[in-house]
Order: C-alpha cells, then structure tokens, then sequence
C-alpha cells in the first residue's frame, strides 16, 4: 500500500478535500433546515428573533475560525516535523483559549443580552423572544467553540474524516430533536424558540463524545490522553504564534462580512425584487465557493505540512496541484451552474420575471468564482509559512478600496447588474496583487518553521 507521501499530489489533494467538501455542504444545508423549522413550525416572528442573533454569533464564530487557522497551520508543520508533542502543546492551548473566550462570552451574554439586541435594532415585538434565544445560544458558546476548533485542529493532520462524521453525528442530532422540542413531541417540554439552540447544545456534545471515542479507537494523535489533557493551558509563546496568523484571518472575515451588509444595501434600493435575486444568486453561488475555499486551506495545510518536514521542494507541486484542482473541480461546478441556472434558481424564485433577472445576475458573477479560487490558493501557500498580514491587507484593500467604489460607480450607470459587476473586477485585482507578491516577494523570503 501506498504511504501519504508516495501518493500523487492530487489524490492527497481529494482524499483531504473531499470530506471538507462534504461539512461545509453539510453545515450550510442543516442551518438552512434549522431556519425552514423554525419558520414554519414558529412562524416568521420567530424567525426574525433568530436572525437578530446572527451578528453576534458571527464574530464569534470568525474568531474560532481565525484561531483554528492558525493553529491548523502551527499543527500542520510540527507534524510535518514529526513533532507529536508539539502537536498536542498547540491543540491544548488553542483549545483552553476557545473555552475561556467561550466562558466570557456566556457570561457576558447572559447579562448584557438585552441591551445588545436592542442595540443591533431587534423590532420591538421580537424581542423578547431574541432576549431569550440570545442568552441560551451564548451558554452553550463555549462547547460550540471548543467543537468548531477541534475539528478545525484535526485538519492540521490530516484528518478531516473524523471532523466529518462528528459534524454528521451533531446534524442528526439537531436535526431530529429540534421540531421535537419544538412541538413537545415524545413526552418532552415544547421549547418554543429556544429548541434550535438546546437541539445544538445536545448535538454538539454527543458530537463531542463521539470524536474522543473515533480518536482513541483510531490511536489518533489528538485523542484526549494525559499529555493533552497537561497541555490544556494558556501557553503564551504558542498563543502568540497562533494569534499572530490567526487573528488577521478572523479580522478579514469581519469585514468581508461588513462589506456584504453594504453591498445588500445597495442592492435593496433596487427593490424588492433585486432583493431576492441577490438572495437566490448568493446561495447558488456559496455552494460554488465552498469547495474553492477548501482546496485553499488543504494547499495551505499540506504546504505547513511541507515545511515542517523540510520539504520546501514541495511547495511549488502543492501551489500548482492546487491550482489545477480549482481549474477542474470549481470549473466543473461553475459549468454546471451555469447549464442548471434556470432550474436551481426556480428553487428559490417563483417569480418569472425576478427569475430572469437573476439568472442574468447569476452569468455575470459565477465564472469569477474560478479567479477567486485561484488568489485563495496563493494565499493559502503564503499564509503555511505564517506570512498574513499582506495576503490579508491585500484582500481588505480590493474590498475596501475597488469593490465597494466599483459596485457603486457601476451602479450608477448600469444599474443592477453593475453591482455584480464589481464581484468579477474585485477578484480579478485580488489574483494580480496576490502573485504580484508571491512572485516578487514571498518567493525570495527564507522560509523557516514556526514551531
């Protein structure tokens, strides 16, 4: 049998991807289920008490996000290293910082719950009921957090099965005991708004349970043994490394998150019409990205990999297989996109003319999707020898400074689809800026592992 590293760059490519592929379809998919549940059984009051929370959760949840980049890629070259101690240093610190912000969280959530929602401008007559979902959501923050980031983590070796089939355990879970709390079903207590939440919490730690089981059994290197459970505490230098290339990968979400609010709300004033376009356009197009994120983090995973184990040889086969990867899979989907536009958008549009219309919206914007692949693969290389801060400052600035002016601009003369527009320019001026620099500048750089 073939070892990892006698296998062709891109069946390790497929093996790691595939399954991250598969969660973030599968997370995207459960919280559309969970919105459908709560919509439908709770009514649209309901529904509007939920999204008054999402602001919140975001921040969190890009903060997870940014940590576990970091530590990912930390992991990722002491296992190149073959440094499993190291290994189990990183993941315990990591996730004793999760847990504490986790902790605080709650704790603040849990008293300043209602002034936040007043201040997000919940409407008056949803919030109550936001108060009350608000509050149980931010207790049961600190599992979600430590789960997100031990998945996150696990990619760091490899493993991105485990991740998987634990994220599968905490969907079923949510799935079939949300509509069960909310309807008081099998002897249990309706719940009312609160059942999406406390499904989450129950799903998330049988999740949990479920991942220690699978690793032990598998002899994993992250199984909770003596020396990770020594490892869980506030280990300063690691901190430091993992903040240093985490924290701009949680900042870039924010305002990447910002800049779509603004966006929206130029696409509102076109009516409401040009609102659900954009809704409907968005969704197919989200399912084109996430596969195009993914082969991003798996280069950048492998490239940490690579360093760690002094393979430097291998970065540009990784860049490159990484590349191809995006040509065929996100071509593929984009090509797919397009031959079912009408169809997948009649999913969400019933309206003929708004179909139309988005349809059009939807040929402008989807091919781009494979240039923003691309400039997320260089910087997923770039960011495995722990250089951030300008992959990072060159996607705020395409945002900031070419996006948001060119939607405008283009707006102004062709209207709506001069929006959309902008999402092509923007990503073309990430792809130029980030080879620009990884060809004058990142690739004349000594690499050396951070760990």
């Amino acid at each position: 049998m073939q070892t990892p590293s006698q296998r062709p760059l891109w069946q390790i490519y497929l093996i790691f991807l595939a399954p991250m592929v598969l969660s973030n379809f599968l997370q995207g998919f459960s919280g559309t289920l969970n919105g459908i549940y709560i919509g439908q059984m709770l009514g649209t009051q309901a529904l509007a008490a939920v999204s008054g929370m999402f602001p919140v959760l975001f921040f969190f949840i890009a903060l997870v996000i940014g940590l576990g980049a970091g530590a990912s890629v930390l992991i990722g070259q002491a296992w190149g290293a073959r440094e499993t101690s190291m290994v189990k240093q990183i993941t315990g610190a990591t996730l004793t910082l999760g847990a504490l912000v986790g902790l605080i969280a709650a704790v603040l959530g849990s008293v300043f719950a209602r002034p936040a929602m007043q201040a997000l401008g919940t409407p008056p007559d949803v919030l109550d009921e936001a108060v009350g979902y608000a509050q149980v959501m931010m207790l049961i923050l600190p599992l979600l957090m430590v789960f997100i980031l031990f998945t996150q983590l696990l990619r760091g070796v490899s493993d991105t099965v485990s991740p998987l089939l634990a994220l599968m355990v905490s969907t079923a879970v949510g799935l079939l005991l949300t509509p069960a709390l909310i309807k008081g079903w099998v002897g249990l207590a309706p719940m009312g708004i609160q059942s999406a939440a406390l499904a989450g919490l129950v799903g998330n730690a049988l999740a949990m349970l479920f991942l220690v089981y699978r690793l032990r059994h598998k002899n994993s290197v992250m199984a909770p043994d003596r020396e990770l459970w020594a490892a869980l505490r506030l280990n300063r230098e690691i901190l430091g490394k993992v903040l240093r290339i985490g924290l701009p990968t949680g900042v870039q979400m924010v305002v990447l998150s910002l800049s779509e609010l603004v966006i929206l709300a130029l696409v509102n004033s076109h009516g409401s019409q040009a609102t659900a376009a954009y809704g409907a356009v968005t969704q197919i197009v989200n399912y084109v990205q996430f596969p195009a994120l993914s082969i991003a983090i798996t280069a950048s995973i492998l490239g940490a990999q690579a360093i760690g184990a002094g393979h430097l040889e291998r970065i540009g086969p990784i860049l490159r297989t990484g590349m191809l990867i995006n040509l065929c899979l996100t071509g593929a989907l984009i090509v797919l996109g397009y031959a079912l536009s009408d169809w997948l958008l009649g999913l969400f549009i019933t309206d003929v003319d708004a179909r139309i219309r988005a349809e059009h919206l939807l040929h402008i914007m989807l091919w781009s999707i494979l240039v923003f692949g691309f400039q997320a693969v260089i910087g997923g290389i770039m960011r495995a020898s722990g250089v951030v801060l300008v992959p990072m400052g060159i996607t705020i600035f395409c945002v900031l400074c070419i996006e948001l002016p060119v939607a405008y601009a283009l707006d102004a003369h062709f209207g709506l689809e001069g929006v959309w527009m902008a999402f092509p320019v923007t990503y073309l001026a990430m792809l130029g800026l980030q080879t620009a620099y990884y060809r004058l500048v990142w690739r004349h750089k000594q690499i050396q592992r951070l760990v």
